[in-house]
Order: C-alpha cells, then sequence, then structure tokens
C-alpha cells in the first residue's frame, strides 16, 4: 500500500511578517482591499503589489494568484491569493484556500510556506481550517507510476498570526492537522487499485490503521461473518473468489459514559462490476472506489482516538467483491440478513445497500445509540444533486439536522432527502420481506428507506457519496481523484454528543 505522505509540519508564530524565515509568504487579499495591514510587505514588493491591484491584474476574487520577489525580507518571495468579499469569508472558504495556496507552492517546488493569517472570523476555527486547507494539498494520485511524477508537497508551514498564540490555537492547529492526514489516507484507500486492495488486504489495512491510533480492532473472516447469519454481505461475496471482511473498530476513552455510543458504518465494496446485472464497461475502472464509504469510517475513527474524542465510537465496514462469478447471487433469489428480514434480490447491482444492512445490524448488537452510515450508494444521487453535494437522509429530523450542520461546519457539503413512507411501497416483494430495489424511481430516497429498515429504530443518518466520492474535474482547491468525503464530518460529530437528539 502506498499511504499519502504526512502533512506539513505545522507552527505558529507571532513573528513580524517579514522576519519570518521560509521560502514563500502566501497572503489571502479580499476584493477592495486597503492592504493596510499588510503595508510592510506591500512595501517589500517595490510596489508591485499597489500596481497589480490598481491595473485590475488581481482583483481579490477567490483563487486568483500572484506572486513576486520581495526585498527587505526573510522570505525571498511573497504570493497574493484571491480570498472574495470579506464578509463572505467562511472556514469552508479558508479551507480551500488553504489548499489551493499549497497546490499553487507545491507546482512550483516550493517546500516552506508562511501563511500570514488575515480574518476577522473566530481565531481557533478557522486555524483550523487553514491547517486542514494546507495539509489536504499533500495527497499524492500519482504513486503507481514508474516514471515521473508530481512534485513533493510543502513540506514546512507556518501560520503567521496577528497576536499571541494560546493553548487553544496549538491544539487547534493539531486538530487540523490529523483531520488533513486522516482525509489524505483515505483518499489513498479509494486510489489503490482493486487487484491491490482486496477485501482481505483493506481489512488488513484498515486494522492497521486502527491499531496504530490505539483502537480496539476486530477483524471478522467469512467463517465469523457466517455464524453471525450475515445472509446478505455473504450473498454479495458470493460471485468472487475474494472473502467477504468485517472490521470492526472501537474506540472507548476513558471515563467516557456508557452512553450514547455513536456507530459508524461504511460500504466496503473494494469492486464492484455489478454482479449478474452487470455495468457498462465504460468507465467501470471508477468502481475500485467503491469503498470510499468504508474508507471514511477507517480514517474518521483514527481521527477520533488520536483527538481522544470524550464519547464511545464504534465503527463497522462490511467489504467485499461484487463479482458475477459462477456462484453469484441472481435476480430472483431470496436472500435472509442477520436481523431476520428476507430481501429478494430483483438487481445484482444494488448491493451496497445488502451489505449495509447486515452491519447497521452488527452495529446495534454492540450497543450503538446512534448510528451513521457512508455509502457510494446509488448513481440516482448523483442525478439529483450532481458532484456537489452528498444526499442526507435519516430520522428524527433533529438529529439529521445537527448532521448537517456539522457537515457543512467541516467542509463536506450535503443536502437533506425526503424519507416518504410512500417509497416504502416501491420495496414491497410478493415473495419475502422487501425487495433490493425499488427500480429508478426516486433510485437514491428508496435506497435509503431499505436501509432505515435495519436501523432499529435508533436515530441515524445516511450520507450517499456516490457523486461526491471523486472528483473528475480539477478545482484550484481539488485535483482529479478521491476527495475523502464525510472523513471530516464523522470525526467532528464524536466532540459533539450532548446535542445528538
Amino acid at each position: 500500500m502506498n499511504w499519502s505522505p504526512a502533512a506539513p509540519a505545522f507552527s505558529l508564530s507571532v513573528t513580524q511578517s517579514t522576519e519570518i524565515e521560509t521560502d514563500l509568504l502566501i497572503v489571502p487579499v479580499f476584493e477592495a482591499d486597503s492592504l493596510d495591514d499588510i503595508s510592510a510587505l506591500t512595501a517589500a514588493s517595490d510596489g508591485h503589489l499597489q500596481r497589480a491591484f490598481a491595473s485590475g491584474e488581481i482583483k481579490g476574487r477567490p483563487f486568483e494568484w500572484l506572486i513576486t520577489p520581495v526585498s527587505g525580507c526573510k522570505a525571498p518571495r511573497l504570493a497574493v491569493i484571491g480570498a472574495g468579499k470579506r464578509t463572505e469569508l467562511s472556514t469552508e472558504r479558508l479551507r480551500r484556500l488553504g489548499t489551493a495556496a499549497a497546490l499553487q507552492a507545491r507546482q512550483r517546488q516550493i517546500s516552506g510556506i508562511g501563511w500570514i493569517h488575515r480574518t476577522d472570523l473566530a481565531a481557533a476555527p478557522s486555524v483550523q481550517a487553514v491547517v486542514e486547507g494546507i495539509g489536504l494539498a499533500s495527497f499524492s494520485g500519482d504513486v503507481y507510476k514508474s516514471g515521473e511524477r508530481g512534485n513533493a508537497p510543502v513540506r514546512e508551514a507556518i501560520i503567521v498570526l496577528r497576536s499571541g498564540a494560546d493553548p487553544a490555537l496549538e491544539a487547534a492547529l493539531h486538530h487540523g492537522r490529523v483531520l488533513a492526514e486522516s482525509c489524505n489516507i483515505s483518499r489513498a484507500l479509494c486510489n489503490a487499485p482493486p487487484n491491490e486492495l482486496t477485501p482481505a488486504v483493506f481489512a488488513d489495512r484498515a486494522a492497521e490503521i486502527g491499531r496504530t491510533a490505539g483502537l480496539e480492532v476486530e477483524v471478522l473472516d467469512e467463517k465469523a461473518i457466517a455464524a453471525l447469519n450475515m445472509g446478505l454481505l455473504l450473498g454479495v461475496a458470493r460471485g468472487s473468489v475474494e472473502p467477504p471482511r468485517v472490521i470492526v473498530l472501537k474506540h472507548t476513552p476513558k471515563g467516557a459514559p456508557a452512553g450514547p455510543v455513536l456507530g459508524l458504518v461504511g460500504k466496503g465494496i473494494t469492486f464492484d462490476t455489478g454482479g449478474i446485472s452487470i455495468k457498462p464497461a465504460d468507465g467501470m475502472e471508477r468502481m475500485k472506489d467503491d469503498m470510499a464509504g468504508g474508507a471514511a469510517v477507517a480514517c474518521a475513527m483514527r481521527a477520533i482516538a488520536d483527538l481522544n474524542a470524550p464519547v464511545r465510537v464504534i465503527g463497522v465496514i462490511p467489504i467485499a467483491e461484487n463479482m458475477p462469478g459462477s456462484r453469484a447471487i441472481r435476480p430472483g433469489d431470496v436472500l435472509t440478513s442477520a436481523s431476520g428480514k428476507t430481501v429478494e434480490i430483483i438487481n445484482t447491482d444494488a448491493e451496497g445497500r445488502l451489505i449495509l444492512g447486515d452491519a447497521l445490524w452488527y452495529a446495534r448488537q454492540m450497543g450503538a445509540t446512534h448510528l451513521i452510515d457512508v455509502a457510494t450508494l446509488t448513481g440516482a444521487i448523483t442525478i439529483a444533486l450532481g458532484k456537489i453535494a452528498s444526499g442526507l437522509f435519516g430520522t428524527p429530523a433533529t438529529f439529521v439536522e445537527h448532521v448537517r450542520e456539522i457537515a457543512e461546519r467541516a467542509g463536506d457539503r450535503c443536502w437533506p432527502m425526503p424519507l416518504f413512507d410512500e417509497y416504502a411501497e416501491q420495496l414491497k416483494s410478493e415473495i419475502a420481506d422487501l425487495t433490493n430495489s425499488g427500480g429508478r424511481p426516486a433510485g437514491a430516497c428508496t435506497a435509503a428507506m431499505f436501509l432505515k429498515e435495519f436501523a432499529g429504530g435508533l436515530p441515524w443518518a445516511h450520507f450517499d457519496i456516490a457523486g461526491t466520492a471523486w472528483a473528475e474535474d480539477a478545482k484550484p482547491w481539488q485535483p482529479k481523484g478521491p476527495t475523502g468525503v464525510a472523513v471530516r464530518t464523522l470525526a467532528e460529530l464524536a466532540f459533539t454528543s450532548r446535542e445528538w437528539k
């Protein structure tokens, strides 16, 4: 397994910006910015910055970039990055600006940067957001190339503050670094080719991640899975020569109350052909990321342990390949879940909800009181929301709204979707308790309704990340490839248990 490089070595400084020893100073600038508070830096540019603003070469619009030599500074170069309107600045924009700036520095083979922290936002959240952003730029998607590869990421980043650092800011820096590294490990897992990342290997990697972070780890092999009567997971795995796995990660901090207990469940299909209901060949290679939900859970658990969240958390990742082998399940088959519910198979490409059904049941058996699952579940959610937002489903509304607020704060944009009772009508079977597919109409909603059947009435939220797990178009803050979606959200939720309803 090729892991992503570690995030840069971060530090905080209140030293005068002209005295910062680094390769490149980076300053966010706003539209109609007076630049008065950075007059020493503008003077060091020998008037170049003022002329650039006066001529319209740079206007402060989001992600504009200008780099110039400076004199009288210990850093040889200065860059400005457009931050948009000052009134529209948010922690999410700061996070994206940090990534964009660090990617620009990386493109120029710059190993050390100093970020001049110009913001009226709360100090700790804004420092954390910038650190996360800069750290996310360390991910490399070309690790399997034997020839020329991209430049090395930034190795050192100094966050230059206007006022004195304090323990809260040091904690925010550490928090941001851990989340960035955890996201990048998730991205590295999603980027791994399926001939390398088989179910057994994925389980081993997740176990390694968990043990390194100090989590309790248990890996269930096919015999243990059969002993638990997980017929849905076993059914999906039947078509592959690769046996299934279930990995369980537990965070039990000292002094944590018996409840609530957060249960995180992530879909771990390491490759999805669609099974007998086989997918079209065009684009099938992307189905290596069908385990993005499982990667998000494993890496969120890493962050939860490293940051010592004060609540008990259980992560469950069901893992399998969905292949059209001679023993594969067929449309028309009936499978029995670990909970006892029977499922008529209508479409073997609706396999993710099957393995999640058994995993949600298992999380409940281990004491979870609140459930969140993450899955690249349906193409229908991409039709509904595009590549911009994940679909968010669940019940009750108070819990789902809290999850949405945390996701927005963490930078994982999502949109609430309905779970009307009428959607259950599409899952009725004449010969079993329910079918695994309600057809094309409201496909994301009926898939979520299927999962609700296995949540046992607990507070539950479901993220459909089929549209957001992989970026097909590069943005200034996001190269093409895996995004690490949901890692930060799941980790941050573990710090808000008093607000769970």
